[in-house]
């Protein structure tokens, strides 16, 4: 995000703090949400909890439950495999419109996010690499320069997010990332197409693989 915390309301601060904590994890799947308690940890009132609890109800991390709770959007195979087919097709154009569009400052943005994700990926930084890896995505559609899709990409921006951190192999989506970057900075349309199918294929991969490991995770619990 560009905005300084300074700048942010209250509601907008707690809405990106548990927004950040659901999609790295922090708060798991099917945890409780609870107005008056999440007021007393964050050290606020409860109309900002509730204002960023609806929000993120609107965007696909939250489920209501009746009253003053909530809870951490539990996402079945489903849910994950709707996600990866609107994402296949809305990626694959992001990526050749940012092929054929991307301006040199454009190109810096992306080098920019890259870099950040390889150096978070070297250092074992899992959540920082996974947020720089999103935040490659969505610089590449920006890059698209295409107006719609840029308001599509917002919509789905938070379910996106989160799907783009279900991967464990940090090296693999960076050098995927790098190859992507490469084809983008030479206007290789083609190899554009065929690198970002194939990166979509890992991303679905590694998101199975996750979900099996956690499937492991909960019996074993039980």
């Amino acid at each position: 995000m560009n905005a300084s915390e300074g700048f942010l309301s209250e509601s907008e601060r707690v809405t990106r703090l548990l927004r950040d904590q659901i999609v790295d994890g922090v708060r798991e799947p099917g945890s409780k949400l609870v107005e008056r308690d999440l007021a007393t940890e964050l050290g606020v009132s409860r109309l900002p909890v509730r204002d960023a609890l609806k929000t993120l109800v609107a965007e696909g991390l939250v489920t209501p439950r009746p009253r003053s709770w909530a809870v951490v959007r539990e996402f079945t195979a489903t849910d994950i495999a709707d996600l990866i087919e609107v994402r296949s097709a809305f990626e694959v154009l992001a990526f050749r419109l940012a092929a054929q569009r991307a301006t040199r400052t454009g190109l810096d943005e992306l080098r920019r996010d890259l870099d950040t994700e390889w150096d978070a990926a070297r250092a074992g930084d899992a959540v920082g690499a996974r947020r720089a890896a999103a935040d490659f995505h969505e610089t590449v559609t920006r890059l698209a320069g295409n107006d719609l899709l840029g308001e599509l990409e917002r919509t789905l921006r938070s379910r996106m997010r989160w799907l783009l951190g279900r991967h464990d192999d940090l090296t693999t989506v960076a050098r995927e990332h790098e190859q992507l970057y490469q084809a983008i900075a030479n206007r290789d349309i083609a190899r554009v197409e065929t690198l970002a199918a194939a990166h979509i294929e890992t991303s679905r991969a590694q998101a199975a693989q996750r979900a099996g490991a956690e499937a492991l995770d909960r019996s074993a619990a039980g």
